[in-house]
């Protein structure tokens, strides 16, 4: 097969790509070229940040900032929103422009470099997270932190100064 019959044949694999990639495609690409992804800082008046358990094959074991790779022809704004229901289940206000831009390039190969932007969201204090049965241990498990936990996972210590603030 040559590279234009590969490329046919990846082409047919993608049903709509404005919904995302099949896995085994998304990872491959995530080898080759940049992901861009928004990742979302929720405080509330109380100062407190909103973080999610994460532990998967990518990173270890530890608390991470909700986030999301943008799809093609994504606004960053509906990918916030969809971070925000997938992830904390409900929508949320945001700022418009974010607070930071970060580089992030990392020693795996798969998923290892992103342009992420950081955004500001909020969310009142008596928000509780559902958790729906998850233990703190289990992936996507909620929770408010007054300061930034120790066991935050690596790639998000460049969030710890608005974590701490």
């Amino acid at each position: 097969m040559n590279t234009k019959e590969a490329i046919g044949y990846l082409e047919k694999q993608v049903k709509n790509p404005k919904e995302g990639l099949p896995l085994e495609l998304f990872l491959f690409l995530t080898k080759y070229t940049p992901m861009v992804n928004v990742d979302l800082l929720i405080k509330d008046e109380k100062g407190r940040t909103l973080l999610s358990w994460r532990n998967d094959e990518f990173h270890d074991a530890g608390w991470h900032v909700p986030g999301g790779i943008i799809r093609f022809k994504e606004m960053m704004k509906d990918r916030l929103q969809k971070v925000a229901k997938t992830e904390i289940g409900i929508n949320i206000k945001f700022e418009d422009k974010p607070i930071a831009v970060n580089e992030i390039i990392l020693k795996q190969e798969v998923r290892g470099h992103f342009i992420s932007f950081l955004y500001r969201g909020k969310l009142p204090s008596d928000f509780v997270p559902e958790n729906k049965g998850l233990k703190e241990t289990d992936a996507g498990y909620l929770k408010w932190h007054d300061k930034c936990p120790d066991n935050l996972i690596n790639v998000h210590e460049i969030y710890k100064k608005y974590i701490d603030k």
